[in-house]
């Protein structure tokens, strides 16, 4: 055989068995996930700010998880039906409902944001610190927590409780975000025994990709650089309230905190966007700290980000889902 002919036959057979250094196909190339953006709200007072989240999402496509505080579906006429754990009946540090009237809207707010594809999620009730509570304290907020959900229109005297609320109330809440982010080896041990899927109030020094524990995927809100130095702050409005003016209000100053918190969130967007694709996490609160700086800046981050092809502004709930059919419960992207 002619030396000509052999390399001709050589190189035919290694295309014949893939070992040929071509490019491979386009349908074999690695289709990058999407990024995930999870935007969530603690406690969910303001009727307002419930429908500013609710026409944002609008706007953008974004599904929001809220995290609810049972106190505010009970009045000062009606908080005698919660008792925290080890405290007398009727006490909340972050108040009750002002009437009758806003636990009818509150509900509605909750009913539409339902219904538009967002997420009720559980922040407990008197926003107590738990850290020392042991796992029957917490079985019992909790049960507080459902009691009061799905009894909320009897509790109250609201008529046209609807014929679904119930059955919404009593398996809609899938997720749990601990007051002030205190966490304990006894609320791990409460969370399954009460039904939780997730649980959403670590803190990790950077983003990570959730873990499942026990049968309770953990998420963490991120540390990510901020301001002209770029100090690690927790990625949620008020310790970026703290951070900016010490957790008083400056609203001379809500221009430039509102930048420096847009200019934070897509620095860390960015980073995951070209990255790993690890899931951002940004947690917010429904009062207006320093002028709406923060809001402000959600506003921005999310109608810029939210609307790409290849990002979804996505709820707890829904991550979750995603992960078990992906048959990835460690993995996050």
């Amino acid at each position: 055989m002619s030396r000509p002919l052999a390399s001709v036959l050589f190189a035919a057979a290694l295309l014949a068995t893939g070992s040929a250094s071509a490019d491979p196909p386009r349908s074999r190339q690695l289709v990058r996930p999407k990024q995930a953006v999870i935007i969530s709200f603690d406690s969910a007072r303001d009727i307002s700010q419930w429908k500013r989240s609710r026409a944002l999402a609008a706007r953008t496509g974004a599904h929001f998880t809220y995290f609810l505080s049972c106190v505010f579906l009970l009045t000062k006429e009606t908080r005698g039906a919660y008792s925290g754990p080890h405290k007398a009946a009727g006490k909340s540090n972050i108040g009750f409902a002002a009437s009758k009237d806003e636990v009818t809207e509150r509900l509605e707010q909750i009913r539409l944001a339902a219904s538009e594809g967002h997420e009720i999620g559980s922040h407990a009730c008197g926003h107590f610190d738990g850290k020392d509570w042991t796992k029957a304290d917490w079985l019992a907020e909790f049960a507080s927590f459902r009691h009061v959900l799905q009894n909320a229109y009897a509790i109250n005297g609201i008529e046209g409780e609807p014929a679904d609320w119930r059955a919404f109330a009593d398996k809609a809440v899938t997720g749990f975000r601990a007051p002030y982010l205190s966490t304990s080896a006894a609320l791990y041990q409460a969370l399954p025994r009460a039904g939780f899927a997730y649980d959403a109030s670590g803190v990790s020094s950077s983003p990570v990709a959730p873990r499942t524990l026990g049968g309770v995927t953990r998420f963490t809100l991120p540390q990510i650089p901020e301001g002209p130095k770029g100090r690690q702050v927790i990625a949620m409005d008020y310790n970026l309230y703290v951070r900016h003016s010490g957790g008083f209000e400056r609203p001379s100053q809500a221009a430039d905190f509102e930048e420096r918190t847009y200019q934070s969130f897509k620095a860390a967007f960015d980073r995951q966007y070209a990255g790993g694709r690890i899931p951002l996490e940004l947690g917010f609160h429904f009062t207006l700290m320093n002028g709406g700086a923060y809001w402000n800046a959600l506003e921005r981050f999310a109608g810029e980000v939210c609307v790409k092809a290849d990002v979804e502004c996505i709820s707890f709930h829904d991550y979750v889902a995603r992960m078990k059919t992906a048959g990835t419960p460690n993995a996050g992207g």
